[in-house]
């Protein structure tokens, strides 16, 4: 017999599958502690037009998918075409989007949001979007602060500059009606791009936040430290970089100080000098970090804006990167073994999104593990191209074998769209699928006290783990 789409025992393949997501990771809250949405749309609740602006703005996922199936770019991210266009272009889209996990979560979103379970297609695509429509405009809940209690988000993290204001994490944080806590991350990778042209300008927008001069690497340091004060009074908890790869090049203070006047003055660096640079800009940011008390996550392994012609159009973040190919296993453990020796390793979730590095980020985890916290070096969830049912299930596979499952902390969504939850509902769901087969296999006793370990164990990678990880 066919199984039916979207049941609600989707993805369980088991009893006790069903058992774990249902009885036990289903009510647990969430803890997003890794996103891209816009602050201002929280602090201000901002109201939708439409399904296609929660939806498709800014969503370079399905603009890749709605680009492979032949659709203009104008339905992408144009400017003179209007919601419905675009929605009917990505409905045209989905049904050729079988065994890619865009379908998945669009009809999760559809259904755990608004109530919704056809599927989506050219012929109930109108019906959908007016339905969407009719609800948006006439349920506040379909607002930022809405969607996020809907789905029982307890704390959600943004990702923002140094020199941000914060200004809209302050009114979030300080409205008594927001039930939802917005905390800032620190995300400084804009003043580590020393070879991009954008850099010396983005230094003198530091400089300014900071409100002091910045004429040299020691002076970006003091700058950077005001900041980073800033944050951490406002919240931040986590840091956040998103690099190539890891930096071990040998450096002085004395060399990269003149590696940043050459580059204040508008000379030219070498590539040696370029990583010597973010060499040092890293280690400082993690000694920042233990400093304060917080979780440094690096997000690495991403060639960016491969076409050069859409990235002068669109700019970065519109579906144009891949996963790279980078031998970096030795320069993160030099790098890590750095800050560890020195004794200023500060909590660290490593993220790659080659899957062919989970082995290689499994096992770096045990090398600086050091009983001061348990799972103090984490391997992150499945990132990006790989946060869907198999890439998820690869990692915590290589996770399982070479560490601690039970202390993983567990799901983020990565996204800028306010529906984008149901992808820890995908991710629950596949956790105890995961769990479940190895139970009915024998692999996992399940009786007595181990039975109630199993229960704890999923309740802590949905939400536990985070909670007392982060402490927020």
């Amino acid at each position: 017999m066919v199984k039916k789409f979207n049941d609600p025992d989707f993805l369980l393949e088991t009893e006790t599958a069903k058992d774990l997501y249902h009885n036990h990771a289903a009510k647990m809250p969430i803890i997003d502690y890794h996103c891209h949405l816009i602050p201002q749309m929280v602090a201000e609740n901002k109201k939708f037009d439409s399904i296609a602006q929660i939806w498709l703005m800014g969503d370079h996922y399905k603009w890749r998918a709605m680009r492979s199936n032949g659709i203009n770019e104008r339905y992408c991210t144009g400017k003179d075409t209007t919601d419905w266009e675009k929605f009917e272009k990505w409905a045209e889209t989905v049904p050729y989007t079988f065994r890619n996990p865009l379908y998945h979560w669009t009809h999760l979103e559809l259904k755990t949001a608004f109530g919704i379970d056809k599927l989506l297609n050219p012929e109930t695509a109108k019906e959908i979007y007016d339905k969407c429509n009719d609800m948006i405009q006439n349920e506040d809940r379909f607002c930022p602060r809405g969607m996020m209690e809907h789905y029982n988000v307890e704390v959600v993290c943004t990702t923002d500059d140094p020199a941000d204001t914060l200004e809209w994490h302050k009114i979030v944080k300080e409205d008594p009606t927001a039930k939802t806590r917005m905390l800032p991350t620190w995300r400084p990778d804009a003043g580590m791009m020393i070879e991009a042209e954008t850099w010396k300008a983005y230094i003198e927008k530091l400089a300014k936040s900071a409100d002091m001069t910045i004429c040299c690497f020691n002076s970006l340091v003091e700058a950077l430290q005001k900041r980073h004060d800033f944050f951490e009074s406002m919240g931040c908890k986590l840091s956040d970089h998103g690099i190539e790869e890891f930096y071990d090049e040998p450096y002085t203070m004395d060399e990269v100080n003149a590696i940043m006047k050459k580059a204040l003055a508008g000379e030219a660096i070498t590539k040696e000098e370029e990583r010597k640079y973010k060499h040092a800009y890293m280690v400082e940011q993690g000694r920042m970090d233990y400093a304060s008390g917080w979780t440094q996550q690096y997000h690495y392994g991403a060639i960016r804006n491969n076409n050069s012609k859409m990235f002068a159009q669109l700019g970065p973040d519109t579906g144009f990167d891949s996963i790279g190919e980078f031998t970096t296993a030795k320069a993160m453990a030099h790098f890590l073994d750095e800050l560890n020796s020195e004794g200023h390793l500060a909590k660290t979730i490593l993220y790659c999104l080659n899957p062919s590095a989970n082995e290689v980020i499994a096992t770096m985890l045990g090398n600086f593990q050091d009983g001061s916290v348990a799972g103090k070096i984490q391997f992150g969830s499945g990132w990006w191209f790989l946060d869907q049912k198999d890439g998820m299930e690869k990692q915590m596979n290589a996770l399982s074998v070479l560490g601690l499952l039970s202390r993983f902390v567990g799901m983020l969504t990565d996204s800028r769209s306010f529906l984008s939850y149901p992808r820890h509902e995908y991710f629950r769901r596949t956790l105890c699928n995961l769990v479940g087969n190895d139970i009915e296999n024998g692999l996992i006793p399940f009786e007595g006290y181990e039975k109630e370990r199993v229960y704890q164990m999923i309740e802590d990678i949905c939400y536990n783990n985070a909670k007392n990880f982060f402490q927020f």
